[in-house]
């Protein structure tokens, strides 16, 4: 359906706002992580498992909300989704013991992937093989989402003296956002095929590309913004300044996936994945090198990183068939990656030192552009071939 149509505009609205408060819920653990352990008694090292658990949500999430999008309308999926968000956020500050707050943070990662996923599938329906941009506006969203939440719990806290309003207000705005999508009817699937049909071999090969490249990408993402301060710490750097190096992170990360919308109209997929790897490269010989400030790289690494995961969305809907199911096996890939690199990350950084850091990045950026080149080498031969 093109861009232009009111339908069209209206139903990116609806996705922009609701993808704003995925990455409300989101950001939220982490800053709330002390009142959570004053909350239940507990320490920092027994809260671990919260993430543990919204990873292992955000993985059974994907299965399933792949297969409920393609089954129902998907407006009222991701309602659903929302409310159950909802539901579990306003449950967190009474969840009073480290199990129930465990099994909530579980509901909480479940929900909010399957109003990812779904987000995301219904974009592409909607804006077919334009949709690049308009992704890459979405992720934006999620990580403006992420950035505000912070800002959001200060003010509470500084209103209130208690962090379980901030939990309440964006419980509240999710909920606000259940009627309006739900009024406008769902877009449909470009292509009905039959579930248990076989994927044509052409599309089943990309599709793996795809998932090794989107589980490669997401350890990156995550393993960079979850160790770069104990990184810099353990090199030197004072703790203060070493803790604001994930912050500049996730803001050129945002600012990055901002300045990707016009760049996706005026380029092709391609070639702003192209300089998106080559600037990674670029920043992550900088930081095994030490050619530039820490602050530097982290702000270069997340500009690098900003566009991959939107554009390498987008671009998978321009090769291949993309069904609820799909996206669903993306986002799973994407949780595995989440799970796996980043343990590895900490277990290098205590065997081999600092320096294991920097070579892990660059090896998985290499292995990303490796990737890369091979699925255009295989998409120009099935174009030659007439596949």
């Amino acid at each position: 359906m093109p861009a232009s149509t009111p339908y069209a505009r209206r139903v990116t609205h609806r996705y922009f706002l609701v993808m704003l408060a995925v990455g409300m819920s989101g950001g939220l653990l982490g800053p709330a992580l002390p009142h959570l352990a004053a909350m239940t008694g507990s320490t920092m090292g027994q809260l671990s498992v919260l993430f543990t658990a919204r990873a292992l949500g955000n993985m059974l999430g994907s299965l399933l909300s792949g297969r409920l999008v393609d089954r129902f309308p998907g407006h009222r999926v991701i309602a659903a989704m929302l409310l159950l968000m909802a539901v579990g956020l306003v449950a967190v500050p009474f969840s009073q013991g480290l199990a129930v707050l465990t099994a909530v943070v579980f509901l909480l990662g479940l929900t909010e992937i399957s109003v990812n996923a779904g987000s995301n599938t219904l974009l592409l329906w909607t804006h077919g093989k334009e949709s690049p941009p308009w992704i890459s506006g979405l992720h934006f969203c999620f990580g403006l989402g992420g950035t505000l939440v912070p800002l959001v719990l200060v003010a509470v806290l500084a209103l209130t003296g208690h962090f379980a309003w901030a939990f309440w207000a964006v419980a509240l705005y999710a909920l606000l956002l259940i009627w309006p999508l739900v009024r406008l009817a769902s877009p449909c699937p470009p292509a009905v095929r039959e579930e248990d049909a076989p994927m044509p071999p052409a599309d089943a090969w990309r599709l793996g590309l795809f998932l090794f490249m989107f589980s490669l990408y997401v350890g990156m993402e995550i393993t960079f913004a979850g160790w770069v301060t104990a990184y810099a710490t353990l090199d030197g750097m004072p703790s203060k300044e070493a803790a604001l190096l994930a912050t500049l992170f996730w803001l050129a990360l945002s600012a990055g996936r901002l300045l990707a919308i016009p760049l996706l109209r005026r380029f092709s997929p391609w070639w702003v994945l192209r300089g998106c790897l080559a600037l990674g490269l670029a920043s992550g010989l900088a930081l095994q090198l030490g050619w530039l400030p820490l602050a530097v790289v982290s702000l270069l690494f997340g500009l690098a990183a900003s566009a991959i995961f939107p554009t390498l969305f987008g671009l998978s809907n321009q090769l291949m068939t993309i069904s609820g199911r799909t996206t669903g096996l993306i986002f799973l890939a994407a949780g595995v990656g989440a799970m796996v690199v980043p343990s590895l990350a900490g277990l290098l950084l205590e065997r081999a030192g600092t320096g294991a850091l920097p070579l892990l990045l660059l090896t998985l950026m290499g292995l990303l552009t490796l990737a890369l080149f091979a699925l255009r080498a295989r998409v120009r031969r099935t174009e030659d071939c007439g596949g």
